[in-house]
């Protein structure tokens, strides 16, 4: 299965909410002097966090500006940090999941799809830019991480988003 795959210039990646897109500013054109909204996301040293973009939170992907992609079929972001691009990570992320040690998880509410970009871009250059619409159902999610090595196949890092039953 083909999958759309974001790529960074160097920074983190952010997912947000479809509504407040139009409020990430990315880098100002005076960056690094003024740090903007890009500044907040490198902020994040952890594998995962949360900023405020507005009233909503957006998710932080940090700690490594690896490429990134979405798999509806298990809640899962995949972030490969080594491997080969051409590589269909479906099945491989289907074998690792029941084994996968996930870091401490964080509670996010959804409200509608959000949107995967390179957290350097300011919202008018979202749609003409890279990036990547993922629907979620509504509710809290538990968003966890963890980090992966497959010897001779890849290096990963795994984002699961797990809907809360009866959360929103």
């Amino acid at each position: 299965m083909t999958h759309t795959w974001v790529t960074s210039m160097g920074g983190p990646l952010i997912v947000v909410p479809e509504s407040a897109c139009h409020l990430w500013g990315g880098a100002p054109r005076n960056y690094p002097d003024d740090e903007g909204d890009y500044g907040r996301a490198c902020a994040v040293e952890d594998l995962i966090g949360l900023i405020d973009v507005g009233p909503p939170k957006a998710l932080v992907l940090g700690d490594d500006p690896a490429a990134a992609t979405f798999l509806p079929g298990h809640g899962v972001i995949v972030r490969e940090i080594a491997g080969d691009p051409d590589v269909d990570y479906e099945p491989i992320v289907a074998r690792l999941l029941p084994d996968v040690t996930w870091d401490p998880e964080l509670s996010w509410d959804v409200r509608e799809p959000v949107i995967l970009f390179d957290s350097v871009h300011a919202s008018s250059e979202i749609a003409s830019g890279e990036h990547l619409r993922i629907e979620l159902s509504p509710g809290r999610y538990s968003v966890g991480a963890a980090y992966t090595e497959i010897p001779g196949e890849a290096s990963l890092i795994l984002i699961r988003l797990t809907l809360d039953a009866g959360a929103i």
